[in-house]
């Protein structure tokens, strides 16, 4: 699927040398960034929602006893 994003023009320039220097695309890098980097932001943003729910009290919470306790049952 295409996509378009605006770089700095740093950014850009990175790119590009990283690009010539290992002999592989731009959009090669831009894949891996959006895919590795979409992984961590998932990962974030579900954490963020669990917190919420354990400061709303919609989360159990065990204590470590209860936890080790709950692993050998």
């Amino acid at each position: 699927m295409p996509t378009s994003i605006r770089l700095s023009e740093e950014t850009e320039t990175r790119l590009n040398a990283l690009a010539q220097r290992t002999g592989r695309t731009k959009a090669y890098y831009l894949r891996e960034l959006v895919e590795r980097g979409l992984e961590d932001l998932e990962d974030y943003y579900l954490a963020v929602e669990v917190m919420e729910r354990v400061r709303r009290g919609e989360e159990e919470i065990l204590s470590d006893e209860e936890f080790w306790r709950d692993l050998d049952a």
